[in-house]
């Protein structure tokens, strides 16, 4: 690029971070400024930072040395390290009063022997405080996911008790979120969406940029089932870990019925019933207990959208499940596997499994991330915009209008490719038009036709493995009926 074209492309920047600034104010952020606070360096996720930035040293603009040293200064007296762990408990034993910026989640616990709730902080080793009964009542997603707060601790006769607890807490208006859609032109939406995300969207074409936006899509749709196959390096697990505590990575370690369902010994719902997201990264390398029951489980919550193990504690979840695997690349930097599922686990691979998954992601085609990939201007503090995403779960207009109006074609339609083409074409409308004012061509080419390509690398893996699917056509062909 020439130094002018350089020049035009700051001056978009420029103008963009203005009027984003403008229309969201207080709700918007330099993303430069966590990167330079060095807080992801102690494990807390971008969501987390951010509010941390916004609390001790708010402001716009790239962060100083003496803003700098202000968040380093907060974060060493009140974020726990790896091995503060023992160094909390002596204190507490030893009569002090321990603020600490941690997560918090209350479980209820119902025995013959034991009726009441507890307060579990897994990065303090502590997994039975002391709660009082409104804390619960006040902040219901304590019984759910948990919540990222600071807490103040106490040593008790009865243990260490929750004296105070003080959560994140975006404002959230969905209304006005929407209406701030109208202030923006698609290409200036795609790259706000894009820079709160994290990234710099300068780096990425058109394409590049459709297929980031799509790993949003567990988050806008309900029971929204996705893989994801790249080469390391493409930051499958970046936005995952970074957008919000509705969002649960798995990384590593063993995966069991009870974590994922339930634990049918304490009734304790599994991941699955208190996220609007869970991620199992790198599935290769996770170790799956009694894969068998883990298998079966999955195949019935992926078609209905239950949760049971043995037929017990049977509960409802709209959870979206995401597969994150790595695969290896040839000479042309193309999937060498055929099919592309072949170095997956065993269970991957069966098409009963395979089918219930919406769509595949094609992360080979994004480059791997380097520096200048990485956002540099203003967008939507991480909290706000994953709060926001979430809540566009539950507008079911855009669902409604993509079933009216996306139809497949074809002697033979088969109807799960159908489902999942209007499943995702809606997810897409509610990223990039979540106002609804969308025309017939962007309508097409920026939310239907990317879901038909994500569920036609679907349905070409169960065509390859399973001859059943081959009485139906090869190519998924959809026409857009008219409002």
């Amino acid at each position: 690029m020439d130094q002018q074209g350089s020049l035009t492309k700051s001056v978009e920047q420029q103008a963009l971070d203005l009027k984003i600034q403008q229309v969201f104010g207080d709700l918007a952020i330099d993303k430069r400024r966590l990167p330079a606070s060095q807080l992801q360096k102690r494990g807390v996720p971008a969501y987390v930072g951010e509010w941390v930035l916004d609390s001790v040293a708010p402001g716009a603009g790239e962060l100083n040395a003496e803003d700098a040293a202000k968040v380093q200064n907060w974060a060493s007296k009140y974020i726990p390290g790896p091995g503060d762990t023992n160094l909390i408990k002596h204190r507490l034993i030893s009569g002090d009063v321990i603020k600490v910026l941690t997560p918090v989640q209350i479980e209820v616990e119902l025995t013959r022997r034991r009726q009441e709730q507890v307060g579990k902080m897994t990065l303090l080793g502590i997994s039975d405080a002391v709660v009082g009964e409104t804390l619960a009542q006040r902040y219901p997603e304590l019984l759910k996911q948990g919540m990222w707060g600071v807490v103040q601790l106490v040593s008790t006769q009865e243990g260490v008790a929750v004296e105070g607890f003080k959560p994140m807490q975006a404002s959230l208006n969905l209304e006005m979120y929407k209406e701030a859609r109208k202030e923006f032109t698609l290409s200036e939406w795609r790259s706000l969406m894009l820079i709160s995300m994290g990234y710099n969207p300068a780096a990425f074409g058109e394409e590049e940029q459709t297929l980031m936006l799509c790993r949003l899509l567990p988050l806008v749709q309900k029971n929204m089932h996705l893989m994801e196959l790249a080469p390391k390096g493409t930051g499958k697990s970046y936005i995952y870990e970074n957008v919000s505590p509705q969002v649960r990575l798995v990384s590593g370690g063993n995966v069991s019925p009870a974590v994922l369902f339930v634990n049918n010994m304490t009734g304790q719902p599994g991941l699955l019933a208190r996220f609007a997201v869970v991620v199992l990264d790198e599935v290769q390398t996770l170790k799956f207990e009694r894969p068998e029951e883990i298998v079966g489980g999955l195949k019935g919550y992926l078609a209905n959208g239950k949760l049971t193990r043995g037929g017990l504690y049977e509960m409802g979840s709209d959870c979206s499940l995401v597969m994150l695997a790595n695969i290896l690349l040839d000479s042309e930097q193309q999937p060498l596997a055929e099919p592309l599922v072949r170095e997956l686990p065993a269970f991957l691979q069966e098409t009963a499994f395979l089918d219930r998954i919406r769509g595949l992601i094609p992360g080979w085609k994004l480059r791997k991330l380097s520096g200048e990939c990485f956002a540099r201007g203003i967008g939507l503090k991480s909290d706000f915009f994953g709060d926001a995403l979430v809540a566009m779960r539950n507008d079911l207009e855009h669902d409604q209008r993509c079933a009216r109006r996306i139809q497949l074609k074809g002697s033979k339609v088969y109807k799960r490719n159908e489902d999942s083409v209007r499943s995702i074409a809606s997810g897409l409308l509610k990223i990039m038009f979540p106002d609804g004012n969308v025309s017939d061509a962007d309508f097409n080419h920026y939310c239907v036709r990317p879901a038909k390509q994500l569920r036609q690398l679907i349905w070409e893996q169960l065509q390859t493995l399973d001859a059943e699917y081959r009485q139906y056509e090869s190519d998924i062909a959809y026409e857009i009926l008219p409002e």
